[in-house]
């Protein structure tokens, strides 16, 4: 008695576009429920070496919050590639800053194989938003309330 395990293609994948408001969720949960979706790991034929995951679109990504103080201690360190050139910054910094999405963009890719064709190929599928508005109502994404799942998603005051 033989069983074997089915095994996704490429061609067999069928893409869902999903929304996600953003405002006043927790940062990192919302990068794991992201990433998960990203993958496919939601899905009942998930194959790890096939891109199964859906489009996801976020909104208002300038309104995430972090739990405790790490908003203020929490430090993002990068590196110029010249001697001595070792950059830090806080979320506080660059969620008030020009590109806010950066935030949310990091936590996802972290969550991600470590840089692989396939991550890259997944991480093209996101797409954020600072405001409310985006550009993929063509697309009738699927509006997930992420926020009201559960309440430890947004930060109790």
């Amino acid at each position: 008695m033989k069983s074997t395990t089915a095994s996704l293609k490429p061609a067999e994948v069928e893409k869902k576009w999903i929304h996600i408001d953003a405002e006043g969720v927790v940062v990192g949960r919302l990068a794991t429920f992201i990433a998960n979706r990203l993958r496919g790991k939601h899905r009942g034929d998930y194959t790890p070496h096939v891109d199964c995951g859906d489009y996801v679109v976020v909104t208002n990504v300038d309104k995430v919050v972090f739990t405790g103080k790490k908003s203020t201690d929490k430090v993002y360190y990068r590196h110029t590639g010249h001697p001595g050139g070792v950059k830090s910054t806080t979320p506080q910094k660059v969620l008030g800053g020009r590109f806010p999405e950066r935030v949310l963009e990091k936590a996802v890719e972290r969550m991600l194989p470590k840089e692989s064709p396939l991550a890259r190929k997944q991480m093209t599928h996101l797409r954020l938003f600072a405001g409310a508005a985006h550009t993929h109502e063509a697309q009738s994404p699927e509006t997930i309330a992420f926020a009201a799942a559960s309440a430890k998603n947004t930060r109790s005051v």
